[in-house]
């Protein structure tokens, strides 16, 4: 039976007056870890949203970048609503390959609504073998209010494992989270053939518990240092129109999709 919400109220209550600073991990663009204090906090809760449907998979990718950054070479567990693979498409490993991520670290667990999402997000954060978890639910369920994120900050503090919650199709709503932030899909740079570079982002922050937020940055996900650097030290034109990188080894058409 859930806690009730004068309890997990209460339990936010000790965890704050007891909190020692987290440890945090540098993201890899120096703008972004200063405006962090440092890098994202280890041990929380850090929310991901799309700012349109178009750029779900930008989303995607910056949610896995948090998560491998944080995961510190430990399995990532990824839980996703089954909504999404209709919406979205399905997982791609191959696409998860040429982001530098392995398949075989990756577990996916699959479920049918937004209670059972969260449950399973919950129940991973408490294994310590694992290094990040990702919570995917599809829209902007009831169950996931502002109880539904403190009983993950709860269990993410215990545990020290970092949960980042990626929301498609959902409006920002009262939450415990470390972290918001809004990701857009950014045009990639040209490189040798007019071939697309690295995924690109438009990355904001909107909201930081106990520091500034409303900064915006342009960041590539560069795969082999598996970290985000800034567009800004990079001289080559832009595209004219956002993509992502083309998997290894796939043709023009196969478009990687980190969601699909």
């Amino acid at each position: 039976m859930p806690a009730p919400v004068s309890l997990l109220l209460d339990q936010m209550r000790r965890l704050a007056a007891t909190e020692r600073p987290g440890k945090r991990v540098r993201l890899g663009d120096a703008a972004m870890d200063t405006a962090l204090s440092g890098g994202l906090k280890l041990g929380a809760l850090h929310e991901v949203y799309a700012a349109s449907g178009g750029d779900a998979a930008a989303a995607s990718g910056f949610a896995l970048g948090l998560a491998m950054r944080a995961s510190a070479g430990k399995p990532l567990l990824w839980a996703r609503e089954d909504m999404l693979d209709v919406e979205t498409g399905l997982v791609y490993a191959p696409g998860l390959a040429a982001f530098g991520i392995a398949p075989q670290s990756v577990v996916l667990v699959r479920a049918r609504d937004a209670e059972n999402v969260l449950k399973a997000g919950e129940d991973a954060l408490r294994c310590r073998g694992l290094g990040a978890v990702m919570i995917e639910p599809w829209g902007s369920p009831a169950r996931l209010g502002l109880t539904a994120s403190r009983r993950l900050v709860l269990a993410a503090a215990a545990s020290g494992v970092t949960a980042v919650m990626l929301r498609v199709a959902g409006a920002p709503s009262p939450s415990a989270a470390e972290t918001r932030w809004r990701i857009a899909a950014a045009p990639s740079r040209r490189l040798d053939a007019d071939t697309p570079g690295p995924p690109a982002f438009d990355v904001t922050l909107l909201r930081q518990r106990g520091g500034d937020a409303g900064q915006s940055w342009f960041v590539e996900w560069n795969r082999d240092r598996l970290s985000f650097v800034a567009r800004g030290e990079q001289s080559a034109a832009p595209l004219s129109r956002t993509v992502v990188s083309v998997p290894a080894g796939g043709t023009a058409g196969e478009i990687l999709r980190l969601t699909g």
